[in-house]
């Protein structure tokens, strides 16, 4: 099923940076930006000047203004360029915007990146001082350093088509010979092939909607002759359709599944979306699989959970030489997290290894995958914004 379109706002970033205490002391400056020592700083075509020279260590906020006729982004970094304090992601022409954080002793600078290319940076300024709550900082992200985890996931994604295509071909073959109670069993082996591949759902454009749409939105509901996929399969194999109509979905989910096969190689993923997609993919479980809206008869969404979190693994895992640059020990926190939403998810099975239906777990088996899931979105939530990319930082 395509992710929920998400609203990431470029100045969100100022606000939310991938340090907690960054994030804290940024949004406290941005409410009062002269309650800490800093000042005004003009974005010029000829460059952009600190108003500080020295100051202690602990809250600074500057407000920035872009008197140019091209946007900007604004860094605070230090002096040695290892670390970003602060950003303004994108400052529009004649606007201003807060600049703040909270810094250790050191030497630090402003560096002003024009969209026109043109970057400036102020001359370095003082801190001193002690601070308890002074950020860590970030490394930036070049924009090239995606370069590898992309095609990492493109070549297991493409590793893991011929299976998802064999399991829908085994699908269809049930329901031309008439099979239907085989067809209920193999039908979730093929659902759960295709909800494992969730990063790359944006690159299999109109193939998405072929192979796993839900009704949601259609003019007809489960009733619309454009439903097709998966989800359509799956809603006529546990609400009485015949095989015969059913055969001609099957038929069509193959020949999706055969064109997103030959079609993929020539497909690109955007070397953003795969930070994104790091936290998407759950989010999108909890609103659709977690809640069982999504399931159309056969009460296996949370075994769709299951398979979104092993995609989600699957992300981390091409991503974690870039995180743990950033945030050491990051990774590993969300592999220990995912472990426990898995366990959480498997524990809901009835004795014979059964998935049971989102809306018949306990009240305790909910609370634990509310507060399990919570915690693991709110980790992940971090993995966007810390990779970023922040070419000139």
């Amino acid at each position: 099923m395509r992710l929920a379109p998400q609203q990431w706002q470029w100045q969100a970033r100022l606000l939310a940076v991938p340090i907690a205490a960054l994030a804290a002391a940024t949004a406290g400056a941005a409410e009062s930006p002269s309650a800490a020592p800093g000042g005004s700083i003009s974005v010029r075509g000829s460059g952009c000047a600190s108003p500080l020279h020295t100051a202690e260590a602990g809250p600074v906020a500057f407000t920035v203004t872009d008197d140019t006729r091209v946007f900007a982004t604004v860094y605070l970094v230090d002096a040695a360029d290892t670390r970003v304090y602060a950003e303004i992601p994108w400052l529009t022409p004649g606007h201003t915007l807060p600049l703040a954080t909270t810094l250790a002793a050191g030497r630090y600078a402003v560096r002003c990146v024009l969209s026109d290319g043109t970057i400036h940076t102020t001359a370095a300024f003082s801190v001193t001082g002690d601070t308890a709550d002074a950020v860590a900082g970030y490394k930036p992200l070049p924009d090239l350093d995606l370069t590898a985890p992309v095609n990492a996931y493109r070549a297991w994604v493409e590793a893991a088509l011929p299976s998802l295509l064999a399991s829908v071909q085994t699908l269809d073959a049930d329901v031309a010979r008439g099979d239907l109670a085989a067809a209920r069993s193999d039908w979730l082996p093929a659902h759960l092939a295709y909800e494992r591949l969730g990063a790359a759902y944006d690159s299999f454009g109109d193939f998405d909607d072929q192979i796993d749409a839900t009704a949601a939105g259609l003019p007809g509901g489960t009733a619309d002759k454009d439903w097709a996929g998966l989800h359509a399969i799956e809603y006529g194999l546990w609400h009485g359709a015949s095989a015969p109509d059913l055969h001609d979905q099957t038929r069509a989910l193959v020949a999706a599944v055969q064109g997103l096969t030959a079609d993929f190689p020539s497909q690109e993923i955007d070397p953003g979306d795969l930070p994104l997609r790091a936290h998407e993919i759950l989010e999108n479980t909890l609103q659709f699989q977690i809640t069982g809206s999504a399931d159309a008869g056969s009460g296996t969404s949370l075994a769709t959970a299951y398979a979104n979190a092993e995609g989600t693994r699957e992300v981390l895992s091409v991503l974690a030489p870039l995180v743990d640059a950033r945030a050491p020990g990051l990774t590993a926190r969300l592999d220990t997290e995912l472990g426990a939403f898995q366990a959480d998810l498997t524990a809901t099975r009835d004795p014979a290894g059964a998935w049971t239906a989102a809306a018949a777990v306990t009240a305790d088996q909910r609370r634990r995958l509310d507060a399990d899931l919570g915690g693991l979105l709110e980790d992940l939530a971090t993995v966007p914004n810390l990779l970023a990319p922040r070419t000139a930082a």
